[in-house]
């Protein structure tokens, strides 16, 4: 593994380290005192997605924000048939053990994109665990796919070309990573300004990986197939932890999709509100997402 770049001035007070998660190495910064957050990240963001946030959060909570499986500098497994190894059942039993190695039993989760699939599923596969939940820029798997039009399909078409089998998207996203990934981030972010040039970089360093292309394509391709299966056979289950929605107003979910309602019969307790931003309110709105954070930790 390729030394870290240093970016403890981004956030100060933390500290790395490879944690082993039951056999997977997850990378994780961790920070702070007082009750455990973990903070996860979305596509194509790693943990430092967070920097803008997780030091002011670091003041209240100790904070443990980590590299999924198969992203930033955490271990990329291979992908298989069937999408085991990236279902989002098998990455959120990797935080879970991260957090017991960290010696929490019982934690708050504020998860982002991709991050906040595998909360959602974790909150299910793990309810005693999860204490509190925050979950940003997303609807649910099943319904975004169910009510796919054109104008999704147009704006996330992501959705539909990772998925394909291996390994075509990995090849062609190869010809040219860095020109695919600023692409996607240009079409995500709306408040401008908002992106770092080093976190950008950083974003970049990790995406040349193939490991981390081929890990990205699994993880959208379990989406379309496990994910929905372990779905379906939970469509009867609700999120027991007090759940907080947050969306990007500017976005395609929140211009696509009703978010309240599509996790109204998902959750037993659940609020929510569209923010000023595209699809990612910790690096496009920080404060006005802490001052949320701040109101729902504070009243459950």
């Amino acid at each position: 593994m390729s030394a870290h770049p240093d970016y403890s001035d981004l956030m100060p007070g933390f500290c790395w380290a490879d944690i082993d998660a039951d056999g997977v190495r997850i990378r994780a910064a961790i920070g702070g005192s007082g009750p455990p957050l973990l903070l996860l990240h979305g596509h194509p963001q790693t943990h430092l997605t967070w920097f803008k946030v997780a030091p002011e959060l670091a003041k209240r909570f100790t904070v443990v924000a980590t590299d999924l499986r198969g992203y930033g500098d955490s271990e990329k497994l291979p992908g298989d048939a069937l999408h085991l190894n990236y279902s989002k059942r098998a990455m959120a039993a990797d935080q879970v053990a991260v957090m017991t190695a960290l010696g929490f039993g019982r934690f708050d989760v504020v998860a982002h994109d991709r991050g906040a699939r595998v909360a959602h599923r974790m909150a299910l596969d793990h309810p005693d665990r999860v204490a509190r939940l925050v979950l940003l820029d997303i609807a649910p798997t099943a319904t975004m796919y169910d009510q796919t039009d054109r104008a999704f399909a147009t704006r996330y078409f992501w959705w539909f070309f990772l998925i394909q089998p291996f390994d075509l998207p990995e090849r062609m996203i190869a010809a040219d990573p860095d020109h695919f990934l600023d692409r996607h981030l240009a079409g995500q972010i709306k408040v401008e300004g908002s992106l770092d040039p080093r976190i950008v970089a950083e974003y970049r360093r990790c995406y040349r990986d193939p490991a981390t292309r081929h890990a990205i394509c699994e993880d959208y391709r379990a989406a379309a197939s496990i994910d929905l299966d372990h779905d379906a056979a939970d469509s009867d289950r609700r999120i027991e932890a007090p759940l907080l929605l947050l969306w990007g107003a500017q976005g395609t979910v929140g211009e696509l999709f009703d978010v309240m309602e599509s996790w109204r019969p998902k959750a037993v307790d659940l609020r929510g509100r569209a923010l000023p931003c595209g699809h990612s309110p910790q690096e496009e709105v920080p404060d006005l997402l802490l001052a949320e954070l701040d109101r729902f930790f504070t009243a459950t």
